[in-house]
């Protein structure tokens, strides 16, 4: 954090995300990059036979790290163009390769391709944080699997599900969500080295027509900046829809823990499930009395911010003309960190939430029975048709008997009496006894245990244990 007060700091780097994933975005990874995409272009290009020899390369290697940014920024204040300014400081400090530094490229030669290594390294770590949390929701819902508990349509009590059940939808938008990062991922490319407007005229020029070693030289660059491949056509820039579905994903993702906070705030309301608290949280300056759900609140608030970003690179892929246009620059270098900044600040908070999850039992069950005799009136109704009652009748006057039990509920706060009504009735000829062994959460659940053991077993464990060596990250919430 900067000790100056007096201008302004971007509350993702003084309250939100984590160190890690601003370093991915900051001027040192950016530059180094810069030198590291230049160091491949010089190799590459020694190998293929232009005239750049080990000395240089080697000497460009070695000084891949010190970059001198004070002769930078006084250069760019000269040129006006940062580009060309590490140009001539990285000259600066290799002056026996100075001359052979961004040989036949131009500027999105290492800007492009950087804005994608940047993106693909920060991918990566959304895909960690995003594994531990779906982990810590696979704990929880196996934990909770068969815990009756009300389930709402509408918002209104509905048949019953589980607090596990729950848990696997939330679990399976994450799984979703995980699935598309993983193909984004997996089909990221480079740029490469494509020239001023795609058609790589420069290097046609460097290697006198010999076209194979222009596709030899895109493919030594990618495989020294860990890629496949490189984007087979483009203008002087990668698609700009790139960052738009790169950062579809991470809309996505803050979506899926937008819906997720959003339940956590109205069970925590119904007093059935909290977010975890410190013992001296301050949850009111006036009520001390209460507990806000302050961290899934936060996270309604950045999903909110990262889903309306998202739509920043889309309306740059829709309006870029022909090969290239510069209206993209200044807003996809916000739009782009904010966006990851964001998502990673959303997956640190959710990590510290889903592995403290605090379940009260008793107030989901008081709830259950508040509304469990509603739902228990279609199993009386049945077996009293097969005691030889008539379906119709019964049907009818349970209706009444419901909206008798309503009104006392809602008019006068008393409890939901439909169980009493249907006994003093003969004509469903049931007793206390039998109403109670009916009244029973756990047969109201459907298959909701054995769906938590399936959607668990099939779709979620494969991946935990897949990738169990990065399991087990958590997070302190500080503030």
């Amino acid at each position: 954090m900067s000790d100056n007060k007096n201008s302004y700091e971007s509350p993702f780097c003084t309250r939100y995300a984590s160190e890690e994933m601003q370093y991915i975005f900051s001027a040192d990874k950016k530059f180094t990059t810069w030198r590291k995409l230049w160091v491949a272009l010089a190799r590459a290009e020694m190998k293929l036979g232009l005239p750049v020899t080990e000395a240089q390369v080697k000497q460009l290697e070695e000084h891949v790290n010190d970059i001198d940014y004070e002769v930078a920024e006084a250069r760019e204040k000269i040129t006006r163009h940062d580009v060309m300014a590490h140009v001539f400081t990285y000259g600066q400090a290799c002056p026996e390769a100075a001359g052979i530094i961004h040989l036949g490229a131009t500027s999105c030669y290492v800007g492009d391709n950087t804005d994608v290594i940047i993106m693909r390294d920060a991918l990566k770590v959304v895909r960690r944080k995003l594994i531990n949390v779906m982990n810590n929701l696979a704990k929880f819902a196996d934990q909770y699997k068969a815990m009756p508990c009300l389930a709402y349509t509408h918002l209104q009590p509905a048949q019953l599900t589980t607090v596990g059940k729950r848990a696997t939808l939330w679990l399976n938008e994450l799984l979703m969500d995980f699935n598309d990062l993983e193909y984004r991922l997996s089909t990221l490319k480079l740029l490469g080295s494509k020239g001023t407007t795609g058609t790589q005229a420069s290097f046609m020029e460097l290697f006198e027509g010999d076209t194979d070693k222009i596709k030899q030289l895109e493919k030594m660059i990618a495989e020294e900046m860990g890629f496949d491949s490189v984007v087979p056509v483009s203008g002087q820039t990668y698609s700009r829809k790139v960052d738009s579905k790169v950062l579809e994903v991470l809309s996505d993702i803050a979506q899926s823990a937008s819906k997720f906070s959003n339940d956590m705030r109205i069970l925590q309301s119904f007093k059935e499930m909290e977010e975890p608290r410190e013992k001296k949280q301050i949850g009111s300056s006036a009520m001390a009395y209460k507990r806000n759900p302050m961290r899934c609140e936060r996270i309604t608030s950045l999903a909110r911010y990262v889903m309306i970003d998202a739509l920043n690179p889309a309306f740059t892929a829709g309006t870029q003309w022909f090969e290239r246009t510069l209206d993209d620059s200044a807003n996809k270098r916000i739009s782009v960190a904010e966006a990851f900044l964001g998502v990673d600040a959303i997956l640190n908070i959710m990590m510290n939430v889903t592995d403290g999850l605090v379940v009260y039992p008793e107030m989901i069950r008081r709830r259950v029975m508040a509304e469990l005799p509603f739902m228990a009136s279609e199993n009386i109704m049945m077996d009293a048709v097969k005691k030889g009652g008539n379906r119709q009748e019964l049907h009818d006057r349970i209706m009444d008997y419901s909206m008798e039990a309503g009104r006392q509920v809602k008019e006068f706060g008393k409890d939901n009496n439909l169980c009493e009504l249907i006994e003093a009735d003969p004509m469903f000829m049931v007793t206390k006894e039998e109403i109670d062994a009916v009244l029973k959460p756990e047969n109201y659940t459907g298959r909701s245990s054995q769906q938590v053991d399936e959607f668990l077993s099939e779709c979620i464990r494969p991946i935990l244990e897949a990738n169990k060596d990065v399991l087990g990250e958590n997070f302190e919430m500080k503030n």
